[in-house]
């Protein structure tokens, strides 16, 4: 197959430059000027970029599949773009803490999958008391990083304290894995919840248990103890600018979502449950503080945080006990494309590290995704940066249908996805491939 005559965003370039791209099987083979062949896909006026890549996603399965499952994320990924996920070890039916669990996971993943994959592993209270640190050891060869939280809602994956989130990172500094952190402060958020919950039940209550000091106290913690160490660390859903800005050493990094990017906690007070996340959204002035760091790299990349539900969960009757997390993989690039490189708050070359390359090169992938060249695999998008789109939750392939992002119009329509050369999406025909077409990714050094 040759794509002829779109403008491609070619490795470090300013700018998408017009060239042909030739597939052989599953891998880019050619990149040149009118290539000749008879198996043509036509991509005049469309834009064509890597596939995305989101570094965050929870589609619970095994578990939690009445939320979400593999089948259903991968295919609202291939909507909007995403060609590789990495899956989140807490959300699943038992958490991936051991070989044995990942294993578990792996055969029900493989015949669902319509995009790529990898996984994280995870370290909860629990692996203190079962496997520590053999468990990790074990994971190791298989996952993509771990996965800790500094305050956790789940029963079955409890927070670390400081001490066992110290003896984490020794270990996986051994293998050159990051860890992964969900970073807001227990003991604040313990004492504010107790309070704000006598005081009332809106999202400003919420907001006011979980505000952005309790992050910063979280990650001034994690960032002290990773250094004296010097292992990888990276803040998962950053949503305050100003930890980004104040917390600096080489292997300290940092992702932020749409929902950050895009909302504040006015709009949090205004549409509800639908926008409840954990972080939540925070105040004023801080968006535009995320976009510009974004654009300078001191936010490595964007990853959605997809983590849908029922409607039955999203609204209970109170902020207090309503699901936390929306769905977002559909979403994420289409996002970051419209508000982010069409209106100029990221540059192209950023716009394709934040939603492609830089989360590749991260977590290993790098030799074969995130950047289109001969060798690599074929993971291609191409885009329509003229047509214009309103969000509407109902027609997300995703089960999770209820979205902040709803009635939003954004400029840029996915015309196709492309994962290692065979299009999984198109606008007009929807998925075009059976479940388990997609792979499971190891990572290289």
């Amino acid at each position: 197959m040759i794509i002829k005559g779109g403008k491609v965003a070619l490795p470090a370039a300013d700018e998408p430059v017009a060239k042909d791209i030739r597939i052989e099987g599953e891998k880019i083979v050619e990149i040149g000027d009118d290539l000749k062949g008879n198996d043509i896909l036509d991509a005049s006026g469309l834009l064509v970029i890597p596939g995305g890549i989101d570094p965050h996603v929870h589609f619970d399965d095994p578990g939690y599949t009445e939320r979400e499952d593999f089948y259903h994320g991968s295919m609202a990924a291939a909507s909007g773009g995403i060609t590789t996920v990495i899956d989140m070890p807490c959300t699943s039916v038992p958490p991936v803490t051991n070989l044995e669990n990942l294993k578990r996971k792996l055969d029900v993943v493989r015949e669902k999958s319509v995009v790529d994959y990898g996984f994280f592993g995870g370290v909860s209270a629990q692996s203190f008391e079962e496997g520590f640190p053999h468990y990790l050891e074990e994971l190791s060869e298989y996952v993509l990083g771990f996965k800790t939280y500094f305050i956790s809602g789940m029963p079955t994956f409890e927070r670390l304290e400081h001490h066992q989130f110290r003896e984490v990172l020794k270990v996986t500094r051994k293998f050159d894995l990051p860890v992964l952190l969900h970073a807001e402060d227990f003991e604040f958020i313990k004492r504010a919840s107790e309070i704000e919950k006598k005081k009332g039940n809106t999202p400003q209550n919420y907001y006011n248990s979980r505000p952005e000091i309790a992050e910063l106290i979280a990650i001034a913690t994690a960032a002290i103890i990773a250094q004296e160490i010097d292992a990888r660390l990276h803040i998962v859903h950053l949503g305050t600018a100003k930890a980004a800005e104040l917390f600096n050493y080489t292997n300290l990094s940092f992702e932020t979502a749409p929902h950050y990017l895009e909302f504040n906690v006015e709009d949090f007070i205004r549409i509800g449950s639908p926008l409840k996340v954990t972080p939540p959204v925070k105040g004023k002035g801080n968006r535009e503080k995320l976009w510009s760091l974004l654009n300078d790299g001191k936010i490595s990349f964007v990853a959605s945080d997809h983590a849908p539900c029922p409607e039955i969960e999203k609204n209970t009757g109170s902020i207090w006990t309503d699901y936390s997390g929306i769905p977002g993989t559909g979403t994420l690039l289409p996002y970051l494309f419209s508000e982010g490189y069409m209106k100029g708050r990221l540059s192209w070359r950023r716009f394709v590290e934040a939603i492609s390359s830089a989360a590749a090169k991260y977590y290993g992938l790098y030799y074969r995704k995130g950047s289109i060249e001969v060798g690599k695999d074929a993971d291609l998008v191409l885009i329509d940066p003229q047509k214009r789109w309103v969000v509407e939750g109902n027609k997300f392939f995703s089960k999770g249908k209820i979205t902040p992002f709803e009635g939003m119009e954004f400029k840029g329509r996915i015309v196709k996805t492309i994962v290692r050369g065979r299009v999984v999406y198109d606008e007009k025909d929807g998925i075009t491939v059976e479940p388990g077409y997609g792979i499971f990714l190891k990572r290289k050094g």
